[in-house]
């Protein structure tokens, strides 16, 4: 599946899947992490719609709150902390 600015993906059939949804992929089903060949983790980890799962569920919450300000400033503060540690 490629990303084409605008477009829907090819595997997108609006009569059978419904209202687009981005963080839903609609290409065939994807295999366990379990069963995934180290030469094809990249492209099993490109097929995961991460952000906007996470931004569905935390950002764009009826009432969202400070978890996802929170999440952002502890994943600043981690990498950061690495950063000064290993460097």
């Amino acid at each position: 599946m490629t990303y084409e600015p605008g477009k829907y993906p090819k595997e997108y059939n609006p009569k059978v899947h419904g209202p687009y949804h981005p963080g839903r992929y609609y290409g065939k089903p994807d295999v366990p992490f379990g069963d995934v060949k180290i030469g094809d983790l990249g492209g099993w980890i490109s097929r995961r719609k991460t952000f906007w799962n996470w931004s569905g569920r935390w950002m764009n919450a009826r009432n969202p709150g400070f978890a996802p300000i929170g999440h952002i400033i502890m994943l600043s503060s981690t990498y950061y902390f690495l950063h000064c540690k290993y460097h």
